[in-house]
């Protein structure tokens, strides 16, 4: 099943993940090393909504990211 996200929900599930970082974080923690300056985090669950892919439309080309069984994230175009 797939799931195609318009920018108004992606917006929505960005800010809804950064409201709420804190309290649903993931048991893998990121350390500070591998974290990025200046960037927004988003955990993928926030993303994906329970789909194991969802269709992303970006500068009027469409993604896929697809959630696999080892727990991998693939973007393709």
């Amino acid at each position: 099943m797939s799931a195609t996200m318009t920018a108004h929900s992606v917006n929505a599930a960005l800010l809804g993940a950064a409201n709420a970082f804190g309290a649903h974080r993931s048991t893998q923690s990121i350390s500070p090393t591998h974290a990025f300056a200046n960037e927004a985090s988003v955990d993928s669950h926030s993303l994906l909504q329970g789909h194991k892919v969802v269709t992303i439309a970006h500068n009027g080309v469409l993604y896929r990211l697809q959630a696999t069984k080892l727990g991998k994230l693939i973007l393709t175009k």
